[in-house]
C-alpha cells in the first residue's frame, strides 16, 4: 500500500506506452477500416485495461483512490462517447475515408493525452490555491448540462478553421486523402487531412473545459483525474468504430450527460457546505447511465440517420 507517487506515474506512463505501440503494430499489419466486430474486441480490450490499472490503484492507494478513478473513468468515457457525435460530423464534412479516419483519430488521442495533462493540473492548482474557482468550474458543468439538453445543429468548427488557416497557408483543392501537405506550383498547400486534424484538436480544447472540471468535481488527486482522462482517451478510437454506425439510436444520451454533470456540478459547488460519499457518487453516475440506457431501449427514436 501507499507506493511512491513517482511509481505510480512511472507506471501510468508505462502501460500507455506499450498499450499505444502494440494497438499502432496490430493496426499496421491488418486492415485500415476497422469493422463492428474488431471495434468491439478492441474496446473490450481497453476496458479490461483500464480496470487492471484501477486493481493497482486499489492496491497503491487503498479503496478511495480506487472509486474514485472509476467515477472519473465513467465520466469522462461517457463525455467522450458524447464527442464522437461531433468527429462524425467533422469526418463527413471533410468527406474522410475510414483510412484517414483511423489515422486522424490516432493523432487525436496523442494531443488529448498532452492536453489533458496540462488542464488537469492547472485545475487541481487553482483550486489548490484559490477556492472560489469551485463556482467557475460548477457554473461551467450547468452550462454545458444546459446545452445538453436542447436539440445541437450539425454544424462544426471546420469552417473557422479552414477560414484561419487560409489566412496562412494556401489550402490545396488536389486532395489525394493521403498527405498532410502538397507541393503545387513550388508551394506548400495544406490539404482537408490536415485540417480535419487541426479541428479535432482545437475541439478537443472545448471538451477538455467540459471534462476536467466534471472530473476534479470527484477527485482532486491530479494522478486519479489524469490517469482516469488517460484509459479513456486511449479507449475513444475503437470506440468511435463501434458507435459511428448506431450512437443516434441512443435516444436519451443527452439528458443522462447533463444529469450527471449537474450531479458533479452540484458535488463541486457545495464541496465546502456538505460531502457526498465517494461510493455514493459512483452508483449515482452509474445509475444515471443505466436509467439512460433503459430508456432509449424502451422508447427508441422514431427515425435514425445513418452518417454518410
Amino acid at each position: 500500500m501507499n507506493e511512491p507517487t513517482s511509481l505510480l506515474w512511472f507506471g501510468l506512463f508505462a502501460v500507455a506506452a506499450v498499450a499505444i505501440v502494440i494497438d499502432i503494430v496490430i493496426h499496421r499489419r491488418g486492415e485500415f477500416s476497422v469493422s463492428t466486430k474488431t471495434a468491439l474486441i478492441e474496446t473490450a480490450g481497453w476496458v479490461v485495461l483500464a480496470l487492471l490499472f484501477d486493481l493497482w490503484i486499489f492496491y497503491a492507494r487503498g479503496k478511495q483512490a480506487s472509486i474514485q478513478f472509476l467515477s472519473g473513468y465513467l465520466i469522462e468515457q461517457s463525455l467522450s462517447i458524447d464527442n464522437i457525435f461531433l468527429f462524425l460530423v467533422i469526418f463527413r464534412s471533410f468527406q474522410l475515408a475510414p483510412r484517414a479516419q483511423h489515422r486522424i483519430l490516432y493523432y487525436g488521442v496523442a494531443g488529448a493525452l498532452v492536453m489533458r495533462i496540462a488542464f488537469v493540473f492547472a485545475g487541481v492548482t487553482l483550486l489548490d490555491h484559490f477556492q472560489p474557482i469551485v463556482y467557475v468550474f460548477g457554473a461551467i458543468l450547468f452550462v454545458t448540462a444546459f446545452r445538453m439538453l436542447f436539440p445541437r445543429r450539425e454544424e462544426t468548427a471546420s469552417s473557422w478553421v479552414v477560414r484561419a488557416i487560409g489566412r496562412f497557408l494556401p489550402i490545396t483543392e488536389n486532395d489525394d486523402g493521403r498527405h498532410f501537405f502538397l507541393r503545387e506550383n513550388g508551394k506548400w498547400r495544406a490539404t482537408s487531412l490536415f485540417l480535419a486534424l487541426l479541428t479535432i484538436e482545437a475541439v478537443d480544447v472545448i471538451f477538455a473545459t467540459d471534462s476536467i472540471p466534471a472530473v476534479l468535481s470527484v477527485t482532486r488527486d491530479a494522478f486519479i483525474a489524469y490517469s482516469s482522462n488517460v484509459f479513456a482517451v486511449l479507449g475513444l478510437r475503437a470506440i468511435y468504430f463501434v458507435l459511428s454506425g448506431i450512437l443516434r439510436r441512443v435516444r436519451f444520451l443527452h439528458q443522462g450527460l447533463a444529469a450527471v454533470l449537474i450531479f458533479t456540478g452540484i458535488k463541486m459547488v457545495g464541496s465546502n457546505y456538505f460531502s457526498i460519499p465517494d461510493t455514493w457518487s459512483l452508483a449515482i453516475i452509474g445509475g444515471i447511465f443505466a436509467i439512460t440506457a433503459a430508456a432509449s431501449l424502451c422508447w427508441p427514436a422514431k427515425q435514425v440517420e445513418t452518417p454518410q
